[in-house]
């Protein structure tokens, strides 16, 4: 099973995505915005092989399709799973 995300531009819109202001993304990273408050996260590309983020995706593909309304990879979870996840993403 393959995920196609939505092109990114390395360059992304801090905070509101309608700000002027931009914010880069290090190279090996993409932004992901989580929880009721949308939550911007930058992470790691290296995340994509893992299948608990995988499942993350999958839950983003169903609930948002491919538009997502932040602009860039919307995650439907809580701020507190999502850091959950990652952490132990982290001590891989």
């Amino acid at each position: 099973m393959g995920f196609r995300l939505p092109l990114m531009r390395r360059t992304l819109f801090a905070g509101n995505h309608t700000s002027s202001k931009a914010v880069d993304v290090p190279k090996g990273y993409f932004a992901v915005y989580v929880g009721e408050k949308m939550k911007r996260f930058v992470i790691p590309l290296s995340y994509l092989n893992q299948p608990s983020f995988r499942e993350l995706l999958s839950q983003a593909e169903e609930e948002f399709g491919f538009n997502h309304p932040m602009g860039g990879l919307t995650i439907p979870c809580s701020e507190d799973v999502f850091q959950h996840i990652t952490s132990c993403l982290n001590g891989i």
